[in-house]
């Protein structure tokens, strides 16, 4: 008996974290709506897909039933809320940078955690719940970011976004096997706020593409008939 009511007990945890990172990412969608100067449907659409478009991809690849999107009423209302929300407040620029990036932090955690909790719930194992929790956190900005050809945020320069996802689904994963899910929620979303604020603050990123490069024989001798082949500009015909 004590064991169901601690199941529904994270159930509706997990839920309620879920509705915070749809209002939340609604609208940081919200706000990027502006800055594009869409009109009102504009804000409702991009609000609706940052919003939903995390959860749609984690229910999707689960396979466990229609989206929740789609079957709870509460998740639709939500994030036209939050685009709402974004369309009629207008607040200084750097207030909203401000805020934007508490927002983003929040909806990490929230989703991260939540991700991690449905695909483990849903039978599968730690490495499913890593990748799908993180999938959760930053799939609606990505789908949000493509519809508005945009480079998604999370491929870089982005003080870590999808490394925090990464490190929060795994800190849930982690409390789960040790028996103690309701940490792991707490813990999750506090480092998210802790990790993602610090990463932002002092600029951390991870590393572009490297300029290593081998140095046998072998990789001599190819550079060099790539060079003489496609000689730098201004010295061809020499």
């Amino acid at each position: 008996m004590a064991g169901g009511t601690a199941v529904e007990a994270i159930n509706h945890v997990t839920r309620y974290l879920d509705l915070a990172g749809v209002f939340a990412c609604a609208i940081l969608g919200g706000a990027i709506a502006r800055s594009e100067r869409l009109d009102l449907f504009g804000f409702l659409v991009v609000g609706s897909v940052s919003g939903l478009g995390g959860g749609v991809i984690r229910d999707t690849l689960l396979q466990h039933g229609t989206p929740v999107a789609l079957t709870d009423y509460a998740y639709l209302p939500t994030a036209l809320a939050g685009a709402l929300l974004s369309f009629v407040i207008s607040i200084s620029e750097s207030a909203w940078d401000k805020l934007f990036t508490a927002l983003d932090a929040a909806v990490i955690g929230f989703w991260a955690v939540t991700g991690a909790q449905k695909t483990l719930a849903a039978g599968l194992g730690w490495l499913p719940a890593i990748l799908l929790g993180t999938a959760t956190a930053v799939g609606g900005g990505a789908l949000r970011d493509i519809m508005l050809r945009r480079v998604p945020a999370v491929f870089g320069g982005n003080a870590l976004y999808g490394t925090v996802a990464a490190a929060v689904a795994a800190t849930m994963v982690i409390c789960h096997y040790l028996g103690a899910p309701l940490v792991g929620v707490v813990a999750g979303v506090v480092g998210a706020l802790s990790f993602r604020l610090a990463a932002v603050k002092f600029g951390w990123n991870l590393p572009n593409g490297l300029e290593w490069q081998p140095h046998s024989r072998l990789a001599s001798k190819w550079r060099s008939r790539r060079v003489r082949r496609n000689p730098p500009e201004g010295q061809e015909g020499r």
